[in-house]
């Protein structure tokens, strides 16, 4: 049985169809909707190998991800779940995949739910995949939703 479902949101398309489908089919239960922040974030290089740290650029980065947690409350309530689902929202720093699964892990998730970007061939070599990653070493069921 699922109690408590992680939802991975970047603002994508995809994040928002794993959202809605979270809250679609597991209200009463608890979703997390979860952002994470790239450490490198505010991070700038002058080239000469010094580079520099704009805190403030990462606050907004943070502040980005609050937003997107306050969205997800709109999207449920307009869902009508909120009366019988806790929703909660999360912004943590830090690689993303590694993240995710470290959020599961620590917070006693059943389920991820998240979208798929859909990179295939020469893009998902060079670049990855975060679903790819968190579907593989995930230590509860996800679903990647397109």
């Amino acid at each position: 049985m699922v109690s408590h479902v992680l939802v991975p949101l970047d603002g994508s398309p995809q994040s928002w169809a794993a959202f809605d489908h979270a809250v679609s089919n597991y209200a009463g239960e608890t979703i997390t909707a979860l952002h994470v922040v790239d450490p490198l974030e505010g991070v700038y290089s002058d080239y000469g190998g010094d580079g520099y740290y704009d805190a403030r650029t990462h606050e907004r980065a943070v502040e980005r991800g609050e937003a997107l947690g306050d969205q997800a409350r709109e999207r449920a309530d307009d869902a009508g779940i909120l009366e019988t689902t806790v929703l909660e929202t999360a912004v943590e720093t830090g690689q993303t995949a590694r993240t995710i699964l470290e959020f599961a892990d620590e917070n006693d998730v059943d389920l991820v739910v998240m979208g798929s970007h859909g990179r295939s061939g020469v893009a998902r070599i060079l670049l990855g995949s975060v679903a790819e990653t968190v579907t593989r070493r995930a230590p509860v069921p996800v679903t990647i939703v397109r």
